[in-house]
């Protein structure tokens, strides 16, 4: 029963940690488009969006991360045997990239916190979809369990990715039209 409860908790923290990655690009789009603003607009809003990142941020997507780290490895010690199954393995990895990406942006955010704009709008929302891509694979791999599964998953990744990747760029063709 315990091992239930841990999951429902790891599950949890998972998902808060996911809307976080979400939400944090998002705004991080939202403060760069900002940079092109008359002031006041510019000042003011870029003062709100560095609020709203940190408390994002810290509020919510670092506990997030960490609680989701403590649970899972809760559940291993629990359950030991899951490192002999190499889907888990492999899903291991995909964790792994994805707390360098949780890093990255945290670099980021720094950045933005110090007033340095170092990336478009454009490569944010494509920097955005690479949570997306972290969050399929891992779903995939740990609810197929199987390598077989892991390839399928991997070519629907692909097909899913260009179709992110040219959504986005239809997305952008379609915002120069209207400016």
């Amino acid at each position: 029963m315990t091992f239930l409860y841990v999951l429902a908790l790891h599950i949890i923290f998972i998902v808060t940690w996911f809307a976080g990655l979400f939400y944090i690009v998002r705004l991080f789009i939202y403060h760069t488009e900002a940079e092109t603003m008359e002031e006041p607009a510019k000042s003011i809003l870029q003062t709100q969006y560095k609020l709203m990142e940190k408390r994002l941020w810290y509020g919510i997507t670092w506990p997030s991360m960490f609680l989701t780290i403590i649970f899972g490895v809760w559940m291993v010690v629990l359950n030991p045997y899951i490192l002999k199954e190499a889907y888990f393995i492999v899903k291991l990895c995909f964790v792994a990239g994805l707390v360098l990406y949780h890093f990255q942006c945290h670099v980021m955010f720094r950045q933005l916190k110090n007033d340095e704009v170092k990336h478009s709008s454009f490569k944010l929302r494509m920097w955005n979809e690479v949570a997306t891509l972290f969050l399929v694979s891992i779903v995939f791999l740990i609810v197929l369990k199987s390598n077989t599964g892991f390839i399928y998953g991997i070519l629907g990744l692909v097909i899913f990715s260009g179709t992110m990747l040219l959504a986005i760029k239809l997305y952008k063709k379609s915002r120069e039209k209207k400016e």
